[in-house]
């Protein structure tokens, strides 16, 4: 008796490579983390006192960016499961996006928490950029590379 389907190898699933919508939705976050770094630049400067509006700017954008990676994880977990890397990894950026916001939050009152807040900022758009080339590059890919 000869069997017709091979059994699948260890480390596949069934399960699409890759999600559309939660690209889209990462690579918003992913935007509106680089964004960050532009409007913190139109307000901070040595010695000076904050311009309110692009302080203000600067928050908005940080909720858009924490709505974004939200939306991102819930997607992740409904629809890319079989990508534990990418879940966690989306989980972990909403988590360290609120935290930040906490931070940039408290920065007013503490100056001495921008020593905290720039260096997580720049970990949170390495974080991004690792997720958005993960979401845009389907598994299978990664595989095929990964055997060479």
């Amino acid at each position: 008796m000869t069997q017709t389907e091979q059994a699948p190898r260890l480390g596949t699933s069934q399960a699409p490579a890759r999600s559309t919508p939660y690209t889209v939705l990462i690579c918003l976050a992913a935007l509106a983390v680089l964004l960050q770094g532009l409007w913190a630049g139109l307000f901070i400067h040595e010695g000076n006192d904050f311009q309110q509006s692009w302080v203000d700017v600067h928050a908005r954008c940080g909720d858009a960016a924490i709505l974004f990676a939200a939306l991102a994880t819930v997607v992740a977990f409904i629809k890319l499961r079989s990508r534990p890397a990418i879940v966690a990894g989306t989980g972990a950026l909403t988590v360290l996006l609120v935290a930040e916001a906490y931070l940039g939050g408290l920065i007013g009152d503490k100056p001495d928490l921008t020593a905290v807040h720039m260096p997580l900022a720049m970990a949170l758009m390495a974080l991004v950029i690792w997720l958005t080339t993960r979401a845009v590059r389907p598994a299978a890919s990664r595989q095929r590379a990964s055997t060479r």
